[in-house]
C-alpha cells in the first residue's frame, strides 16, 4: 500500500502537544524502507518536526464494496517512526524528482519544476520504527 497509496495522512506532535495531522503525498524507496516527502522550508509542520522527530504516515485504499453489500471494506497501514531531513542538495532533488514521476510522466515538465522550485524546496525522510496494518469492513 506504501507503493500504491498516492497520498496519506502525515501526524506530527504540533503546538502544546496537540497532534497535527496533514494530507500529503509521498515517495516510498523500497530498497531504504523510508518514507520521503516534500515540503516548503517553513511552517507549522516544519516547526513541529524540528521540535520533535517523532510522526506517524497513514494511508489507506478507496475500499472495495463486495457484491450484494452496502458497506465497503478497505485497507489501512500506519507507519509510526522518527523524521530525518535530506541535507544533500543533490539527493534531495532525486528524491523529488522520483515523488513527481509517481503523479506524470512528463520529464520536461518535472524538470522545469525543479529548476524552478528546487532551492526552495525542503524533503525529509521517515524512518519506519513500528507499523501496523488492518483490513476494516464498515459494517
Amino acid at each position: 500500500m506504501l507503493k500504491t497509496a498516492k497520498r496519506g495522512v502525515l501526524s506530527v506532535i504540533g503546538d502544546d502537544g496537540y497532534p497535527y495531522g496533514l494530507p500529503i503525498n509521498h515517495y516510498y524507496d523500497e530498497e531504504t524502507g523510508k518514507l520521503y516527502f516534500h515540503s516548503g522550508k517553513t511552517g507549522h509542520k516544519i516547526d513541529a518536526l524540528r521540535a520533535s522527530d517523532k510522526a506517524s504516515f497513514c494511508v489507506m485504499d478507496e475500499g472495495e464494496r463486495m457484491e450484494g453489500e452496502w458497506w465497503l471494506t478497505f485497507r489501512s497501514v500506519v507507519v509510526f517512526g522518527r523524521v530525518s531531513f535530506v541535507e544533500d542538495y543533490d539527493e534531495a532533488i532525486e528524491i523529488s524528482r522520483r515523488l513527481s514521476c509517481r503523479f506524470t510522466d512528463d520529464g520536461a515538465y518535472i524538470e522545469r519544476e525543479i529548476v524552478q522550485s528546487g532551492p526552495a524546496v525542503l524533503v525529509f525522510s521517515l524512518t519506519p520504527e513500528h507499523m501496523t496494518g488492518k483490513r476494516v469492513r464498515e459494517k
